[in-house]
């Protein structure tokens, strides 16, 4: 296998693999930055909120809605793309630390895992809205709500798609 791949691959965990890397990065203080969703189809809007996340700390955790999670959340139709394809896009950006699949309708078991210092979500939610609010901010932690990049959403391209 080539290096580079080694080095994608190494970074999709799952939660066994994530729970000996929290430990590392916790007793060196790392802060540790936590978002989530399905990235069903990755764009310019999912990749300028990964970044912003990743430059509020100094380890970017990223869960990752299952095939079946997107199933019972968004329909039969989706996911456009499986989820390993998904997990592998997200571990290739430099910036990204670890991405984790999650099975369940919330990342709520991940968050109670992880116990980030920071939860970022996309500007169409409100902190109150974010799973795990209230877990981060008992801790001391906080919810970071970061601004969309207006004109990108899976909705628009999926839609694009269908007036061709």
């Amino acid at each position: 296998m080539s290096k580079s791949l080694e080095i994608l691959n190494s970074k999709i965990l799952d939660k066994e693999r994530l729970l000996v890397k929290l430990t590392d990065w916790k007793e060196e203080n790392k802060k540790i930055v936590f978002t989530n969703g399905c990235f069903d189809l990755i764009h310019l809007g999912h990749i300028e909120i990964i970044a912003r996340s990743a430059d509020l700390g100094d380890i970017l955790i990223i869960g990752v809605n299952t095939d079946n999670s997107i199933k019972k959340l968004k329909g039969k139709n989706r996911p456009i793309v499986e989820e390993i394809s998904r997990a592998k896009q997200l571990a290739a950006l430099e910036f990204v630390d670890a991405v984790v699949l999650f099975d369940q309708d919330t990342p709520i078991d991940l968050i109670k895992m992880i116990n980030p210092n920071i939860i970022t979500k996309g500007g169409d939610y409100n902190t109150d809205q974010v799973i795990g609010n209230d877990i981060v901010t008992q801790n001391d932690g906080e919810v970071i709500i970061i601004p969309l990049t207006q004109g990108y959403s899976t909705t628009s391209i999926l839609e694009k798609i269908k007036d061709e």
